[in-house]
């Protein structure tokens, strides 16, 4: 009895110190993240001060970042490119005193958000990043598919500076919903004839990146989900769960244009899981008709009295063309403007 006490404190005594000190290398990575960005900073702003100087110093001229380049490699190694400090100086430029970095992402991710000219797009990924904790490479594949441009594009003025101010919260299902879908990821060329089937198969083979597409909170559940009714068999393509929304979430994949008849078994579908997989504590659940192509108007008419929790949404194998996506938001900040006058 008394070794298998003490085996049970020693047990927890491994714990402890594991928790500890796992707990102690992040706190280190977030404290020299930070002491990481506000050096970056103050560099840039040393710079930039440099360069405000006055005439005695224009002479440096573009050659500055150069001479810095050089001087501080051979002073401190690596860690002064001409890009980095590139970076520093706009850094600074671009965060000033009253709207320093958040310590919350690192100086890779800064590098990565700086490239973004447009200072609303740019918040709105900084936000994004923070809200999802997003990886470099996830940050990088989120700016690639326009994912800002893609939420803006069907919202108003105020609902699109609110987005680029907060990132994009999700409090509702309309929330996760994205028009339109981009699985540029499953390398599918066009044109190409594939089946649903090869589509879901390859959604899952590349589940990762389909996750990081649909959003924050998404848990996959599983696939062709079997519904029995009346001893007839049912398939639901995809089935997730969102930890959020505490709801299922249930996806079917259209290969050509979504249907009536995909929306009353969406429908169908909901009802099922509503009153038949539903525990405790769980909202109801979401649907989404995933298709190449839907008509707006027939939808419309088709959604009639149907449960709003039912979604239909495009997808393309491509990324989204960001100047058309971008004139649009532009119209619309500027039709608001003018509005306003």
């Amino acid at each position: 009895m008394n070794k298998i006490i003490q085996d049970r404190d020693y047990n927890d005594l491994v714990g402890k110190i594991s928790t500890r000190y796992k707990n102690g290398q992040v706190q280190a990575v977030q404290a020299v993240n930070i002491g990481l960005l506000e050096t970056y900073w103050q560099i840039g702003q040393y710079i930039v001060e440099f360069e405000q100087g006055g005439a005695e110093r224009a002479a440096y001229g573009k050659s500055l970042i150069n001479n810095l380049s050089d001087d501080l490699s051979i002073l401190h190694g690596k860690g002064f490119s001409r890009s980095n400090l590139i970076y520093m100086r706009l850094l600074y430029l671009e965060y000033p005193i009253g709207e320093k970095p958040s310590h919350l992402l690192s100086w890779s991710h800064y590098v990565e958000l700086l490239k973004i000219d447009d200072k609303l797009e740019r918040s709105f990924y900084e936000q994004q990043s923070i809200i999802e904790k997003w990886s470099i490479p996830e940050l990088k594949r989120q700016k690639k598919s326009s994912l800002f441009l893609r939420l803006a594009v069907s919202k108003n003025k105020d609902q699109i500076l609110q987005l680029a101010r907060k990132g994009q919260a999700v409090n509702s299902p309309i929330d996760i919903i994205r028009e339109p879908y981009v699985l540029d990821f499953l390398k599918i060329p066009e044109p190409h004839h594939y089946t649903e089937s090869e589509l879901e198969k390859r959604i899952i083979e590349h589940l990762q990146h389909f996750l990081l597409e649909l959003g924050k909170g998404f848990a996959f559940i599983g696939r062709q989900y079997r519904i029995t009714l009346g001893n007839r068999h049912h398939y639901v393509d995809l089935v997730f769960y969102h930890r959020i929304l505490k709801c299922f979430v249930l996806i079917d994949l259209k290969k050509e244009e979504a249907g009536y008849q995909d929306i009353g078994q969406m429908n169908m579908y909901l009802g099922y899981f509503e009153n038949e997989e539903n525990t405790e504590g769980d909202n109801s659940p979401i649907g989404i008709v995933l298709a190449k192509e839907k008509d707006d108007l027939l939808i419309q008419y088709a959604m009639h009295n149907v449960s709003s929790q039912l979604f239909v949404s495009k997808y393309q194998f491509y990324l989204p063309d960001k100047d058309q996506l971008r004139a649009v938001i532009e119209e619309q900040l500027n039709d608001n403007k003018s509005q306003d006058i």
